[in-house]
């Protein structure tokens, strides 16, 4: 798979890179993390500060011994080590990220929090090239601290999304906030908020049919998928939008 990188705005020494296959970019160079340490990196990164050595050891081996835990952890970080990673740092009771390195994860949820502040810049506003599966952190594992982790880092990037969309279109760039808009729902298709987000950027640009037929892919699938369907206030959203279509010229 071919990832592409969340830069961070301000070029660290090192990185992290979490959404996707673990890598580090040190010292210039890219490194792929061996197997056996991609856990123990991802666990510290994620905490975004010190971890005590006996918590991370219990988190990532439960089963089995303290002894036992303490041992795969000192191993893995030997590993890591001697893989030329060092961007860990530890001591007799902690374990944390070097000093001046940063993750792109920190720069996905640095952005998404500009746009949602209010605060976005002009570089902020435009479709980060990701696909959706590199936007997923960590895809593939199924650990709870990595469930918690990606669930609230996916909502914060769809209610960006969705800003970036209102934003773009505000400004008239429709085309931009069309994409955006369609991010988020390829991202998650059973979010309403993302679909009207989408049918309201068609409208913007003229595209009323454009509109409706989002409206009906949407209930389609919220009827297929859940049992329900779109709410009071999209439909009337919707029929407004009908009433409201300029008339053909003659």
């Amino acid at each position: 798979m071919t990832v592409a990188y969340m830069e961070p705005r301000q070029a660290a020494a090192d990185v992290v890179y979490l959404l996707g296959n673990p890598s580090v970019m040190q010292d210039g160079r890219l490194y792929l993390v061996p197997e056996g340490c991609k856990r123990v990196l991802a666990f510290v990164a994620l905490q975004r500060g010190r971890v005590d050595r006996r918590h991370a050891a219990g988190s990532l081996w439960p089963e089995g011994s303290e002894d036992r835990a303490s041992g795969n952890l000192r191993s893995a970080l030997w590993r890591l080590r001697g893989a030329g990673i060092t961007v860990l740092e530890s001591d007799k009771i902690s374990i944390f990220l070097r000093e001046h390195t940063t993750t792109d994860l920190d720069a996905l949820c640095e952005w998404a929090d500009r746009l949602i502040a209010g605060t976005a810049e002009e570089e902020d506003l435009h479709v980060p090239e990701w696909t959706t599966t590199v936007a997923e952190l960590l895809p593939g594992w199924y650990d709870e601290w990595v469930i918690f982790e990606r669930e609230r880092i996916r909502q914060r990037m769809l209610h960006a999304l969705e800003v970036l969309s209102c934003t773009l279109r505000c400004a008239g760039r429709y085309g931009e906030a069309i994409d955006a808009a369609m991010d988020a729902v390829a991202v998650e298709p059973l979010r309403e908020s993302a679909h009207r987000v989408l049918a309201e950027a068609h409208v913007a640009e003229g595209n009323y049919i454009e509109a409706r037929r989002s409206y009906i892919r949407y209930r389609d699938i919220a009827r297929r998928e859940l049992g329900v369907e779109p709410s009071a206030a999209f439909r009337a959203w919707v029929q407004s939008c009908g009433s409201s279509q300029p008339a053909p010229q003659r």
